[in-house]
């Protein structure tokens, strides 16, 4: 039976509620409550939340994902900087590239004669998809140098991410055509779609600080705040820029700015977040297709364990070459796993690029892997991250800091 788009947003929203009681009660991070109720009624299994309605959904996911970023860009205060600003910088740098050179390395070794797939496989691999890990820090109030520092390296992950992802898809193309291509050419493109994006972000952010500084009233700030986190994401969308760094930006920007406002707006986004959240983990779990786990096969299984190698062991070398307090190099890595939103963005990015003829049949079964291997990799990221970001929390002592 088939229910229109209301209805199954009903549903989901109901069973959000009774998956976050039961989460709770059982001990369980309620993200992964809801990624698992996403698999159990979406096309895996029983089919109510399917690729149609799930399609019609998309806005909701988009504004989601816009909170999200809203919410990282405000953990991303200069004090925060000064106090772990190298550690920051270094373990996001060698989390996201020694992740990209293991994943790709691996992967070339084992399939010696194709490099642009090792290549697409170790850039998507790269990227730390935050809405799992955020939410897990709000539902348990954490705070203190481990979460402050897991935040803002989720925050800079995306545009590193972005950046090797541009690289190897450039490069992977000029293979897959054997043509030539520039390394200065693809070095000013990056940087110049990532600026935008940052630049985008800020200049909404004196905006809003010029518009909103002397509101107080709390239905008058969700309106601003909603209509320009979604101004940041339309824009974006319509320039082929990074919708999650312009709002990261546009968070950071107001946060540094002034605080009132931005803790103001943080409130006041806290009344209606739990919705879009939960929609956000249901509707990703629900696009899981456990039938494609034979076609992903060993491949899906390397990529996996090199993966989830190289996020820990990247995460613990740059915090160990930034000097960063002794808690953050024991426990960072482990809440850096989930990959749900950024990589699956990826990849959905390849399947649209090199599923087009004009690459041949090795573009199309590339694009065919990448995405069955992101969809299978990602149940199990998104079931073990959130659990181990837990954990992690919990022995650095930081969880109920923020209450």
């Amino acid at each position: 039976m088939q229910f229109n788009t209301l209805i199954i947003l009903a549903i989901t929203i109901l069973m959000a509620y009774f998956v976050k009681r039961l989460s709770s009660r059982i001990g369980l991070p309620i993200v992964t409550g809801y990624v698992l109720t996403g698999i159990l009624f979406g096309i895996s299994l029983l089919n109510i939340l399917h690729d149609g309605s799930l399609k019609d959904l998309d806005l909701v996911n988009d504004f989601a994902l816009g909170l999200i970023g809203f919410t990282i860009g405000s953990e991303l205060r200069r004090h925060v900087f000064r106090e772990l600003g190298r550690s920051i910088l270094m373990i996001a740098f060698f989390e996201a590239f020694v992740t990209f050179i293991l994943v790709s390395g691996v992967m070339l070794i084992f399939d010696h004669d194709k490099l642009y797939q090792a290549l697409i496989l170790g850039a998507v691999a790269s990227a730390t998809a935050p809405a799992a890990t955020v939410y897990v820090i709000q539902q348990y109030k954490a705070k203190g140098p481990l979460t402050s520092t897991i935040m803002a390296v989720v925050g800079i992950d995306d545009a590193i991410a972005l950046t090797i992802f541009v690289f190897a898809s450039a490069l992977a193309r000029s293979i897959l055509q054997s043509t030539h291509i520039s390394v200065f050419a693809l070095l000013i493109q990056s940087f110049i779609e990532i600026s935008l994006s940052l630049c985008l972000g800020l200049f909404m952010a004196l905006l809003f600080n010029l518009v909103f500084r002397k509101v107080r009233f709390p239905d008058d700030l969700i309106l601003g705040t909603g209509a320009f986190i979604l101004f940041n994401l339309g824009i974006a969308l319509h320039f082929h820029l990074s919708g999650l760094l312009s709002v990261m930006a546009f968070g950071a920007g107001i946060i540094n700015l002034n605080p009132m406002l931005s803790n103001r707006s943080i409130r006041v986004l806290d009344n209606f977040s739990p919705i879009l959240f939960a929609c956000f983990f249901i509707f990703g779990g629900a696009h899981l297709n456990i039938a494609l786990l034979p076609k992903v096969g060993w491949i899906g299984l390397i990529y996996l364990v090199t993966r989830t190698a190289g996020k820990i062991g990247g995460a613990r070398l740059g915090a160990w070459l930034g000097r960063a307090p002794g808690v953050v190099r024991r426990y960072v890595g482990l809440s850096l796993i989930p990959q749900v939103g950024v990589a699956v963005a990826l990849a959905i990015l390849v399947r649209k690029e090199f599923g087009r003829s004009v690459y041949g049949q090795a573009g199309m079964d590339l694009a065919v892997l990448v995405i069955n291997v992101l969809l299978f990799t990602t149940i199990i990221t998104e079931i073990v991250g959130p659990m181990l970001t837990k954990w992690a929390l919990g022995k650095a002592n930081e969880k109920g800091m923020g209450d």
